[in-house]
């Protein structure tokens, strides 16, 4: 009885998705409303677009990121330098936000492997 527990227990277990942390870092954009996306060395996370009901669990933690070393764009939008922690469905989506640090601009501009932003 309890060999066939464990192996419904294991196998229920494999059937679900794994979803592990990532630490994305590269320039964070929201250069409109609701628009928001991650450009890292290897592709373009996007976080929120207007319109959408798809926004992250987690997109509390992303402050207002105007208030420290940032370049705007368009109005009061722009794009900044920053680390997250992050859940991706490993396509283009960030699905979950677990945590957020802004970085000075000069480590992104000084990132060889990220293309500048705009």
């Amino acid at each position: 009885m309890k060999t066939i527990a464990l192996t419904a227990a294991l196998s229920l277990t494999l059937a679900l998705p794994a979803f592990a942390a990532e630490t994305r870092c590269g320039w964070i954009q929201n250069p409109t409303p609701a628009n928001w996306w991650l450009d890292d060395a290897e592709n373009t996370w996007t976080i929120m677009t207007q319109g959408s009901d798809d926004e992250p669990e987690g997109m509390d933690l992303i402050p207002d990121i105007s208030e420290h070393d940032y370049v705007r764009t368009n109005g009061n939008y722009g794009y900044a330098c920053a680390c997250m922690s992050v859940e991706t469905d490993g396509k283009e989506h960030i699905t979950r936000i677990l945590s957020f640090r802004q970085l000075n601009l000069a480590k992104c501009r000084n990132d060889k492997a990220l293309k500048f932003p705009g």
